[in-house]
């Protein structure tokens, strides 16, 4: 009677345990069926749909990594904590004054941040449209070969005399407003004549010459500063416009110190250093589209310091 009750209790078991794997596979099966629906299910809108979200996302991180409003997005980021913790806990007041103060704020960073958001929409509007416009132009490359060689002799020239320089170069934004603080020029890009503008003693040599469609069309232009608190503390007021400009818009801006000598280029809101004749045109002809871009560059960013600026201030 027990050795019968022992196989009856043996088989139920196995029949359970075959149960039981029947049951996950099944589920197993569901939830891939369940998967491969989804897929199936999605369109090609679905998938432009979340391309754009990323690119979005991208672009909105790397807008707040690169400006003051990194400072501002933790806060920001604890605040919607907040909110979202008082509304789980069913916490009325707090979440009355919460949910306030969240829509006045986010008028508030639009004021705030109003010239951060001229330019990343400026940038945005004018990149996609760049090689059109460049197919467009009407100066030959030689032209563009021509000023970029005479702006880069000019560099180096002025680096070797000490003589401070802030030459901004313009792509895709229009520089319209800069161009109306300074004085018109309309000249061919030369060297003696960048060397003239920017002698110490040249009524226009404080301000910044402006090179439109490769040729000299303003001089003694004001740019604006630089609101960027990591920038170091040594840069004078020629790196700070440079670097401010090339915030607020996509032009390439080159720097000659006049303590120092040294050259640099300021790019979306980064400014490389220690350039030489060499490099300062194999740099420029890749931001300027004059010739494919190359991985052997010597500048380097705004937060280093370099012995070379040590031996130059010695020497002088």
């Amino acid at each position: 009677m027990f050795k019968n009750l022992f196989i009856y209790t043996e088989k139920y078991i196995i029949i359970y345990e075959q149960h039981t794997i029947l049951c996950r596979s099944e589920k197993k099966l569901e939830i891939l069926n369940y998967i491969a629906e989804q897929f199936l299910a999605i369109k090609l809108i679905d998938i432009l749909d979340i391309a754009v979200v990323s690119i979005l996302i991208y672009y909105i991180i790397k807008f707040i990594r690169d400006r003051r409003a990194s400072k501002l997005a933790l806060g920001v980021l604890m605040v919607l904590i907040v909110v979202i913790i008082s509304d789980i806990l069913d916490m009325r007041a707090l979440k009355f004054l919460l949910s306030n103060i969240v829509q006045i704020g986010l008028i508030s960073l639009i004021i705030i941040f109003q010239p951060e958001l001229r330019s990343a929409l400026e940038k945005m509007g004018g990149s996609p449209f760049r090689s059109i416009k460049n197919a467009g132009e009407t100066k030959s490359s030689q032209s563009k070969h021509t000023a970029i060689n005479n702006i880069c002799e000019a560099a180096s020239e002025l680096s070797k005399e000490y003589t401070g320089a802030l030459i901004v170069i313009e792509r895709s934004t229009p520089l319209g407003d800069i161009i109306k603080t300074g004085t018109v020029v309309n000249a061919d890009v030369t060297v003696p004549l960048l060397r003239n503008i920017f002698y110490n003693k040249a009524p226009l040599h404080d301000g910044a010459v402006v090179i439109k469609n490769c040729r000299i069309y303003a001089a003694g232009c004001f740019l604006p500063m630089s609101t960027n608190d990591d920038i170091i503390k040594d840069l004078g007021t020629r790196h700070r416009s440079a670097i401010g400009m090339s915030e607020n818009s996509d032009a390439v801006i080159v720097v000659v110190s006049e303590e120092t000598g040294t050259i640099s280029i300021a790019v979306d809101g980064q400014l490389k250093r220690n350039y030489d004749l060499g490099t300062l045109k194999t740099e420029l002809s890749a931001l300027l589209g004059d010739e494919p871009h190359t991985k052997d560059r010597k500048g380097e960013k705004h937060v280093r310091e370099t012995k070379e600026d040590e031996q130059k201030q010695e020497q002088k």
